[in-house]
């Protein structure tokens, strides 16, 4: 519990008491609870124009709670391009947006039952909606997406990025479903 109220504090110091209207550029992120998840992903987004920007980011898988107790370890990529649609008058890093997304995933985990050290090898691209916007220079960014999937899948259907379907008693190795909620500090 301390751990997540020195989070929150460290960016509630970040939201200027008096701020002024600025278009930031750059923008730092975590992915909330991502450690929760197994993993510490980091994120770097860059506004190219008003309406567009790159977003990377990067896990290190193993780095967080280890839910499945299958001791993970490994990394994840990603990059996406962001098209904002509407509710960015301001310009830059906030409003609604549509974005394609490239994730590959790669570690190495325990397998059930048996001991032995399994690999998982996982890409996909989903097409991605959300919504960003920032306060200050306290920054959110969440959204949904679902996507092809292809590779070699863990056992739980869970690739620290992205989960398999595994919907309404139905599943699939090659949809890949995401979502998330990004923290971040906009320079």
């Amino acid at each position: 519990m301390r751990f997540f109220k020195t989070i929150l504090l460290s960016f509630l110091l970040l939201i200027p008491i008096a701020g002024r209207a600025t278009e930031y550029r750059n923008a730092v992120k975590v992915t909330f609870l991502s450690w929760a998840t197994g993993s510490t992903k980091l994120s770097y987004e860059r506004a190219f124009t008003p309406h567009q920007s790159a977003e990377f980011c990067a896990s290190m898988i193993g780095a967080g709670y280890d839910k499945f107790a299958n001791n993970p370890r490994g990394y994840t990529l990603r990059y996406g391009h962001k098209f904002f649609v509407a509710g960015n008058e301001g310009g830059g890093l906030k409003g609604f947006y549509v974005r394609p997304e490239f994730i590959y995933v790669n570690y190495a985990y325990d397998q059930r039952g048996t001991g032995l050290r399994t690999q998982s090898q996982m890409c996909t691209l989903l097409a991605t909606a959300g919504y960003q916007t920032h306060f200050g220079r306290f920054l959110i960014d969440a959204w949904a997406g679902a996507g092809p999937a292809l590779g070699t899948p863990a056992e739980t259907g869970y690739h620290h990025g992205f989960a398999l379907w595994n919907v309404f008693g139905t599943r699939s190795d090659h949809v890949a479903l995401s979502f998330s909620v990004r923290l971040g500090y906009c320079f």
